[in-house]
């Protein structure tokens, strides 16, 4: 693929190009009379913890850091509650701890949440029974019920979603600032399942281990950990419904660049990546750190179009590439992505996502995906980047912190027939507390076996 000639930028610049997975509304003044609305309110992050997490992004490119991004594949309007925000935190913390003891290295947190709940769909309409209807896609576009009312794409929900997105990461802060994420006490963290999970022991000892090591920095030097009482966390969602993301760009006259101001990390998935596209055309103009799906499906030439396009002046921290394969194609398909980008000489830093390729259907029905595909995936990346002189830096996962039983595996043996007893996901099936932990203990025990060879 040719990349697009480059043109004057502006946030609806993208409104000349082809915009892919666009709700087709009805009352063109009714959208916007919404998008006026949200350009006016109020930014739900700031500039500067944008570029404090993109030098972050920096450091994990040299292999000095970690990217975790994680949490659910779609939010949604009815799950903007406390509990569940709470223990979609909780979880992310537990795995960041395990990969922090396990790695050695410092953790980027980054949640799929406070924005996660436009998703792009195959196909535009959906059929039961004979009716055709515009098919969900998502919170902030229309409601999964299916009726002709429901599925009709609803410009209002574009402001319900700044709404959940901005209670969501207001009470993820309060949680943060008032000690929820205090390492020293890693015991507020815990989820149910410790009481019969197999990873009990394993993950106490985790906590035990980090408590000495606090103490003992203690005790030598008089002082806390500053790391360790209050974490930074980020959030992110897939930047698809560009309306919305334009509403919340902004300029900012301190550093002389826009700013997507509604997450600190946008990404571009695979549907929308084309170089001659909305999306591309968007996401060149945001001063963000941002992120791209790249998978199988993509050449060379449309990988390394993208890298030029997005980050022209190879800055560090900039971009992301995130990819799936799954774990039957990454074998033959990642080394030849990791060779297209070292030949434009940019850096980038490589993101594993090990849930989108591994996805399958049981025979009754039901999409689900296997932890063992998942597991098998985040090894053979290590291995390949390892082999081609490259760094895996980060993980990109689907997860709860509910006890649903939407993958199969674990330690708990969940089997396809188990899935019926609690899955709850509208979209893509989602890992549970426990197969994630058990996900970052292989990843952990690897890089310690790595570091003793």
């Amino acid at each position: 693929m040719q990349s697009p000639e480059i043109t004057a930028w502006h946030p609806a610049s993208w409104q000349g190009r082809k915009a892919l997975q666009q709700p087709n509304y009805s009352d063109p003044a009714a959208l916007e009379d919404a998008v006026g609305q949200l350009a006016k309110l109020p930014p739900l992050v700031v500039s500067w913890e944008i570029e404090a997490l993109r030098e972050r992004i920096a450091a994990a490119q040299r292999g000095e850091q970690f990217l975790l991004q994680a949490g659910d594949c779609a939010e949604s309007f009815a799950e903007c509650e406390s509990d569940h925000i709470a223990k979609q935190l909780k979880v992310i913390l537990q795995l960041s701890l395990v990969l922090l003891h396990g790695l050695k290295r410092p953790v980027i947190r980054v949640g799929r949440m406070a924005g996660q709940y436009a998703k792009p769909r195959s196909a535009d309409t959906e059929t039961r029974e004979g009716m055709t209807l515009p098919c969900y896609r998502g919170d902030t576009v229309n409601r999964p019920e299916f009726t002709a009312a429901a599925r009709e794409p609803d410009p209002q929900l574009l402001l319900r979603g700044y709404e959940r997105a901005g209670l969501t990461i207001n009470f993820v802060r309060a949680l943060i600032d008032g000690g929820f994420a205090d390492l020293h006490h890693p015991e507020y963290w815990n989820l149910g399942f410790l009481h019969h999970s197999p990873l009990k022991e394993a993950y106490e000892r985790i906590v035990r281990e980090i408590g000495d090591a606090l103490d003992f920095f203690k005790s030598l030097t008089g002082g806390q950990v500053h790391e360790a009482s209050r974490v930074d966390f980020y959030t992110s969602h897939e930047g698809l419904h560009l309306h919305y993301e334009q509403a919340q760009t902004r300029f900012i006259p301190r550093s002389q660049r826009w700013y997507n101001l509604s997450t600190h990390m946008p990404w571009i998935g695979m549907r929308t990546a084309q170089l001659d596209g909305a999306h591309v055309e968007y996401f060149r103009g945001i001063a963000n750190p941002v992120g791209v799906k790249v998978g199988a499906a993509m050449d060379s030439g449309w990988l390394q179009g993208l890298v030029a396009t997005l980050n022209p002046q190879n800055q560090p921290g900039r971009l992301t590439l995130i990819h799936r394969f799954g774990a039957n194609e990454i074998e033959k398909s990642l080394p030849r992505l990791i060779q297209a980008v070292k030949a434009t000489g940019h850096s980038v830093l490589w993101v594993c996502d090990p849930m989108h390729g591994n996805t399958e259907t049981t025979v009754g029905g039901v999409k689900t995906r296997r932890l063992e595909n998942i597991q098998k995936e985040i090894e053979l990346a290590f291995r390949i980047h390892a082999a081609h002189g490259s760094n895996l830096g980060g993980a990109h996962l689907e997860l709860t912190g509910e006890d649903v039983t939407e993958c199969t595996g674990g330690a708990r043996g969940l089997s396809d027939a188990d899935l019926a007893r609690a899955y709850r996901t509208q979209v893509d099936p989602r890992l549970n507390y426990e197969q994630a932990l058990e996900l970052g203990m292989m990843i952990a025990e690897r890089s310690k076996k790595a570091r003793a060879s």
